[in-house]
């Protein structure tokens, strides 16, 4: 008896059907018929009831169905042994920064072989508790975070693009002033759904010494840029990672003019965590590759 044999019977007790055994075994009906006839007669017993419409375990087979799957069980094991352990990085972010991530991983692999790195897509909160309960070795976010134990490592500024139809009376410039802009309605989310960004707004406005006229805020099944299409006169933001993937027929994209609009990217790590350089040297090429310069074309 050995392993294959097992392997073959075992395939054809959960398959019920020789033919079907034989294909997910990669071999022919013909080869896995001639192993079993052979385990059968090294074990004096019948496995299978065969007809021309079935194949069903005899009782010295529903006897060996457990025997083999803890046999075989045993060998996927054995053979683990001697394969080296491929060490891992787990980031977590959300969509947006996934495309923006890939020269940052694709030059931790070329680095760091040996490492895998496996990239989740969560929400914020889903992001945070997976730093802090050692399920993600690293969460994306943009704006910050305070929680005890974790600690949010700055890797950026990511300024927010103004967006109007290209129809806005502001439309003919590539920057404008807050105070321009006070005149006109804001589109955003709710602010329970997207809070970082009416603060940023907010405070920049402050600044300035105006306040933001918000329009309606923009539905969960609507999205900021088709909103400003259908009503000229408003206009959005949008993370720059966010805009620079966006289609721009009809649309006008502007930079603030004094750089106010602007988001902490941070990355989220367990605060005084073993040293890990592979980690380290992903957050350096992540600086490089998920922000945006601040002083490129819109």
């Amino acid at each position: 008896m050995d392993f294959r044999q097992l392997r073959y019977f075992f395939a054809v007790g959960e398959e019920g059907s020789f033919s079907r055994a034989a294909q997910r075994c990669f071999i022919s009906q013909s080869a896995i018929s001639h192993q079993i006839a052979k385990l059968e007669h090294e074990l004096g017993a019948t496995l299978f009831d065969r007809t021309t419409r079935s194949v069903e375990l005899t009782p010295a087979g529903r006897r060996l169905m457990p025997i083999a799957a803890e046999v075989l069980g045993l060998e996927a094991k054995a053979l683990e042994v001697g394969r080296e352990p491929r060490e891992s990085i787990r980031i977590t972010a959300n969509m947006s920064f996934a495309s923006q991530s890939l020269d940052a991983i694709s030059s931790v692999r070329e680095r760091h072989p040996q490492i895998d790195v496996e990239f989740v897509i969560k929400d914020f909160t889903d992001r945070v508790n997976a730093v802090a309960s050692g399920e993600a070795d690293l969460a994306l976010i943009r704006g910050d975070v305070d929680r005890p134990g974790l600690e949010a490592v700055r890797l950026g500024i990511e300024e927010l693009v103004i967006v109007t139809s290209s129809e806005h009376p502001l439309s003919a410039f590539s920057t404008v002033d807050l105070g321009d802009l006070a005149h006109y309605p804001l589109l955003l989310p709710p602010r329970a759904n997207q809070v970082l960004l009416h603060r940023v707004v907010e405070d920049a406005f402050v600044e300035v010494g105006r306040r933001v006229r918000l329009g309606p805020p923009i539905a969960r099944d609507h999205t900021a840029t088709l909103e400003v299409l259908t009503n000229p006169r408003a206009w959005t933001v949008l993370y720059a990672g966010t805009a620079a993937g966006t289609p721009r027929k009809g649309l006008k994209f502007m930079r603030e003019i004094h750089h106010r609009l602007q988001v902490p990217v941070c990355g989220v790590v367990q605060r005084n965590a073993n040293p890990n350089p592979e980690l380290e040297f992903l957050m350096r090429a992540l600086a490089h590759s998920i922000v945006p310069p601040t002083d490129s074309a819109p």
